[in-house]
């Protein structure tokens, strides 16, 4: 293909003489961008807020000028470029006449359809003439009242309709696009006058003034295209970086609309428009030299290079928190594909990289290819090749199975930690368009990710990641943030990675961020204004101790977003948790409230708890405030949380005074019938909270979380395995939630408990068991009348802080394996896990059949 055969062909305006088929393409694009204004963008649209607004709004904002009209126009009228209309300049003198004859004939059309036809005729009458003598004033009359309308708008609700405001900045670059295509045209036409000219004074020793004045207009004509179409491409390359910084925001759960058509369609205009002047100054120079166009060739052509690479674009990014030896997805796509790579014979290769922080920085800052060739690790399947969809126009590659073998860690400063070391994936490749005789190399640079080697690590490099996404700066050098921001910012950090991550729509309040900034910066101040000013540092987010406690503020609320994902999201959306709020401002609630009222907050002590917080009166009216020991999601995935609720007979109201079975019905599991078919009496579990033997009245008037414990019934005797050596019995270790079986599985009283944390033996079948080694309650069930097996009753132990991937901690599943496939130990009794093994808030399975 020919350099002019890239050539954007002239526009088809009065004099133009040449015409391609490309011209009729470029035409349809620019089409397409108008079109595409006056459809999908007015699904939100100005009027439709305008139009809503309270009456008095509207006092100032027509001027005279008829409000039915304005109805009637709706969204047409802001669907045009009255705000980037010139008067001075030919072309939109032009369009301005054909736009209001537009409206005209749109408002006679619809005014045969009105209750009022007689008064729009006359009305637009009025609006004919003054469109015939004044078309300026129409103009400015448009404009004046779409200004008043946005203004109203931004009082009311201080903030435009984002579709508006892409809508106004689409609208922006097709008034340019087509203006410049205009100028390209107006150049083609006095290039071919230029021609004839000096062919018909061709004898003539020196120019001819006809011939100079032609080549001064005509100079003067490309060198605007140039300044014209630089604006443009700034436009577009603000838009990718907005985009880019989007989909960054996403990753904290912000909205994103990832669809890139609309910034590839203005991409290829600009690049045809780019080849056009090109193919005007390569017929400058071989026809007049290249007097007048000092700089302009090299300014094209740099122009076009920051184009073509800026239209790589990592348009999925990988994990931002990766872990080693673990296989995750990317890809890339190169939005002028279609115009550089449609010919080529051979796709090109894209290779993925991983380098450092500093690494990234060099290469933005010294433009040169070496900076990224020394990579900080080893990434496997880190080629692919170019892809193309020619229907859909996508030219992209896809990284199915990259995985990092190993990393290099950097020097770390001071207190640093691995989990805060920042790393990104940098794509590149190479292209040589010959039709243009140019050569680009190409460089996309991923989000900033953090590498870690094990699951312990996750959580603190999620902190790193959520920092960077939320509070980096448009333009930056890779990968500098902000070590403190305002605290409102990072509340509406904190608020976009709840709503997005338990996926619900209600959000934090404002007496939420009070209990959170009290947490964060250790102040009881009780207003929002005492926090606005205050800046929260990244020590304080996760790195510093919440004062008396081991854990970070990153650390405690990443495990209330983990603890309301994973079993609390329709609580929380039905808005039946308070969650964020302190145990002494439950007490200032709940002292003046009736008897068994309670209220739902997330744990202080514990990560990733919630508590179930209740008021209790004795009979003469004295309150005492109870806090019920925190569920974990394990507790919650054993009985669910309205269950549990349902099953406290003490808690009548939820705060607020409103029926607990209200409030929770829909939450309550089923019953399932009491009656089977199977031979086998059907069991359902239940929780009970009861006071320890310790002082209540103490507890309850400080506060103190009452931790539920044991109805043992005749399971409190003693007992020849529970109470050996090495297995304590329930009572002695481990007290927590009391979680029974009902109905009683065995005649008389006795109650079998489901316990949570309490190490209990493991029975077999009672004919693989020694006489003297059943216990007193196994014994029961050799009852044949009672038609059932001796239940197995299993208890084990696991750390869920450990990374299940890594060889040297077996699986959940493996232990409970191994435990069935172990031999049978004198008696028959499997051995169960030491509780002195066990490490502190263990994850435990408990298991009754």
């Amino acid at each position: 293909m020919s350099l002019a055969q890239w050539a954007l062909p002239s526009c088809h305006i009065k004099g133009a003489t040449h015409h391609t088929p490309r011209d009729v393409e470029a035409a349809k694009q620019v089409k397409a961008i108008k079109k595409d204004n006056g459809s999908k963008m007015s699904k939100s649209s100005l009027w439709s807020v305008v139009s809503k607004m309270p009456p008095e709004c509207f006092s100032n904002l027509y001027l005279g000028f008829p409000r039915n009209v304005r109805h009637i126009l709706a969204d047409w009228l802001e669907n045009q470029p009255w705000e980037f209309l010139d008067v001075s300049d030919g072309f939109c003198q032009t369009l301005t006449n054909t736009l209001l004859t537009s409206m005209l004939d749109k408002l006679r059309k619809d005014s045969q359809c009105c209750r009022n036809q007689a008064e729009l005729i006359q009305q637009v009458r009025w609006l004919e003439e003054i469109c015939r003598r004044e078309p300026q004033q129409m103009v400015e009359t448009f404009k004046g009242i779409l200004e008043r309308e946005k203004a109203a708008v931004i009082e009311q609700f201080h903030s435009l309709p984002r579709s508006y405001c892409l809508k106004q900045e689409e609208l922006k670059f097709g008034m340019a696009a087509q203006s410049l295509l205009h100028k390209l045209g107006e150049a083609q036409v006095l290039h071919d006058r230029l021609k004839q000219v000096s062919e018909m004074k061709n004898a003539t020793v020196s120019p001819t003034p006809d011939v100079v004045s032609i080549k001064v207009k005509w100079t003067s004509v490309i060198r605007d295209a140039v300044v014209y179409l630089e604006s443009m491409q700034a436009q577009v390359l603000k838009r990718i970086t907005i985009w880019k910084r989007q989909q960054q925001l996403s990753g904290n759960g912000a909205f994103f609309n990832e669809d890139l058509a609309p910034i590839q369609e203005k991409c290829e205009i600009l690049f045809d428009i780019h080849i056009r002047l090109s193919q005007e100054l390569v017929n400058a120079r071989i026809e007049w030299g290249m007097e007048g166009f000092t700089g302009v060739p090299e300014q094209i052509s740099n122009s076009l290079t920051t184009l073509v690479k800026s239209s790589l674009l990592v348009d999925k990014q990988p994990p931002q928190v990766l872990k080693t030896q673990t296989k995750f997805h990317a890809s890339v796509r190169f939005l002028l594909g279609p115009k550089l790579l449609a010919n080529q014979v051979k796709m090109p290769t894209v290779k993925a990289s991983i380098i450092t922080e500093k690494q990234a920085r060099e290469m933005v800052q010294s433009q040169v290819i070496e900076a990224w060739t020394e990579c900080a690790g080893e990434i496997l399947n880190n080629t692919a090749t170019m892809e193309k969809n020619p229907s859909a126009k996508v030219y992209g590659t896809n990284f199915k199975s990259l995985s990092v073998k190993k990393i290099k860690r950097c020097e770390r400063k001071g207190s640093e930690s691995v989990t805060e070391e920042k790393c990104a994936i940098l794509f590149t490749f190479n292209i040589a368009v010959s039709a243009i005789n140019m050569t680009f190399h190409l460089e996309a640079l991923s989000l900033p990710l953090v590498v870690i080697v094990h699951g312990n690590q996750d959580n603190n490099a999620k902190a790193t990641i959520l920092w960077d996404n939320a509070f980096a700066e448009v333009e930056r050098l890779p990968f500098i943030v902000a070590e403190r921001v305002t605290w409102p910012k990072m509340c509406e950090t904190l608020n976009m990675r709840f709503v997005s991550e338990v996926g619900t729509t209600q959000g934090l309040l404002s007496e939420h961020f009070i209990f959170l900034a009290q947490k964060v910066f250790n102040d009881n101040s009780l207003k929002v204004e005492d926090f606005q000013e205050r800046l929260v540092s990244w020590s304080q987010f996760n790195k510093e101790l919440i004062p008396g406690r081991g854990f970070t503020f990153w650390q405690w609320f990443d495990g209330v977003v983990e603890l309301s994902k994973k079993c609390l999201k329709n609580y929380w959306s039905d808005k039946l948790i308070i969650g964020f709020i302190s145990k002494q401002y439950v007490q200032k609630l709940l002292c003046s409230e009736p008897d068994g009222t309670f209220l739902l907050r997330f744990s202080d002590s514990e990560i990733g708890g919630i508590t179930i917080a209740h008021i209790l009166r004795n009979q003469e009216g004295a309150a005492q405030i109870q806090n019920i020991q925190p569920f974990s999601a394990n507790d919650l995935a054993i009985r669910t949380l309205g269950d549990r609720i349902r099953d406290l007979t003490q808690l009548k109201y939820l705060y607020k005074q409103k029926v607990k079975d209200e409030a929770f019905q829909k939450h309550y599991t089923k019953d399932q019938g009491m009656t089977k078919t199977d031979g086998y009496t059907p069991a359902t579990i239940r929780m009970v909270a009861v006071s320890n033997s310790c002082d209540e009245s103490q507890s309850q008037s400080s506060g103190k979380s009452i931790p539920p414990t044991h109805e043992m019934g005749t399971l409190q005797k003693e007992n020849p395995l529970t109470n050996s050596p090495g297995y304590p019995s329930p009572m002695q270790s481990f007290p927590n939630h009391n979680i029974l079986i009902s109905p009683p599985l065995t005649q008389g009283n006795m109650q079998l408990p489901f316990t949570h944390g309490s190490p209990s033996p493991a029975y077999s079948p009672a004919g693989s068991m020694s006489p003297n080694t059943i216990p007193s309650f196994a014994q029961q069930y050799q009852d044949p009348l009672m038609q059932v097996d001796p239940p197995p009753f299993l208890v084990f132990s696991g750390n869920p802080n450990l990374d299940a991937s890594n060889e040297l901690y077996p699986t959940l599943e493996d232990v409970i394996n191994d435990l069935f496939d172990m031999e049978e130990l004198p008696g028959g009794v499997a051995p169960c896990l030491h509780p002195q093994n066990v490490p502190e808030n263990d994850c435990n399975l408990e298991w009754v059949g």
